[in-house]
């Protein structure tokens, strides 16, 4: 229940999926020939599973319940082990939620993709506490830590708020120097405007003029940028694995797809076709793409 978002009230509680449906699902994607799918959900960290109900009720279960419970890092072997050939993703992970066992299986399994999304939001502890994240700057650096230590090549990526309610200057510094620490692959990077009915917009008054708004957002795209091409770069001369997806934007005669961390590919269609598992070394990049030559199909995912 962050005080900006409005999704609980859109949503309604949180729930999970029986892992049966959820199983049976990939299995008809696979038998469709469909070559990657991702677990998705407002907070899938979360994820419990004990025979049905609400995630709050799970103390009332039976003991047995509670002894079988499935959580998400089980639920993510189930489906690594059923669909082996399958690249599978996750998203969306938060902080408080995210466990060193989830890590652990994604390092474990070749077919689960090796990134995270990671929402911080800010990176000032102040504006955090106001937000109503359950984290902290200081716990964040820490599971990024982990996460660099347990998965050293994931790609990590991340939503930031710029200019929320009584947010100030150093707030904002707080926050690009978060940014300058993780060095992100990517990030979806927006300016505060209020949700109506959320407790932000009551409570809380939008104090911070567009301008500043506009520039402070400004920074942080300028800085995720500099990191995108920073990441991106690190790719030049090694060979990736990429599923081919669609026909590039800028050319009919190239293919676009991605890497397991997410990141756009292009290179020339030559005999591939859509769907196809390819190995590429990369040539060049620019902050959100790595172009380069198919050198033959590949035999991961």
């Amino acid at each position: 229940m962050c005080t900006f978002c409005v999704v609980p009230f859109t949503r309604g509680r949180e729930r999970s999926r029986d892992p049966k449906s959820i199983l049976e699902e990939i299995s008809a994607l696979e038998a469709k020939n469909y070559k990657e799918i991702t677990l998705l959900g407002q907070n899938v960290d979360s994820y419990l599973w004990y025979g049905g109900g609400l995630k709050k009720d799970f103390e009332k279960a039976s003991s047995l319940q509670q002894k079988t419970a499935l959580r998400f890092e089980n639920l993510l072997t189930l489906v690594a082990k059923a669909q082996p050939k399958m690249r599978i993703r996750f998203s969306t992970s938060n902080p408080q939620d995210m466990s060193l066992e989830v890590l652990k299986v994604v390092a474990k399994y070749d077919n689960i993709c090796n990134a995270v999304h990671l929402p911080v939001q800010s990176g000032s502890n102040t504006i955090l506490k106001k937000m109503n994240r359950q984290h902290t700057r200081e716990e964040y650096f820490s599971l990024i830590n982990s996460i660099r230590s347990i998965l050293p090549d994931c790609g990590i990526s991340h939503d930031m708020i710029a200019g929320f309610p009584s947010e100030t200057e150093q707030d904002h510094q707080d926050t690009l120097d978060l940014l300058d620490y993780v060095k992100y692959d990517y990030g979806f990077m927006y300016s505060y405007s209020e949700r109506p009915g959320t407790m932000a917009a009551k409570k809380i008054k939008d104090d911070v003029p567009e301008k500043i708004k506009q520039r402070r957002l400004s920074e942080i795209i300028s800085k995720q940028r500099e990191h995108s091409n920073f990441r991106t770069s690190q790719n030049i001369g090694k060979t990736v694995c990429v599923l081919i997806e669609k026909v590039s934007k800028k050319s009919e005669i190239q293919w676009s797809g991605k890497t397991a961390k997410n990141t756009v590919v292009v290179f020339p269609k030559e005999h591939y076709q859509i769907g196809d598992f390819v190995d590429v070394k990369i040539k060049k990049c620019t902050s959100a793409t790595l172009i380069g030559n198919a050198v033959g199909y590949s035999k991961s995912v």
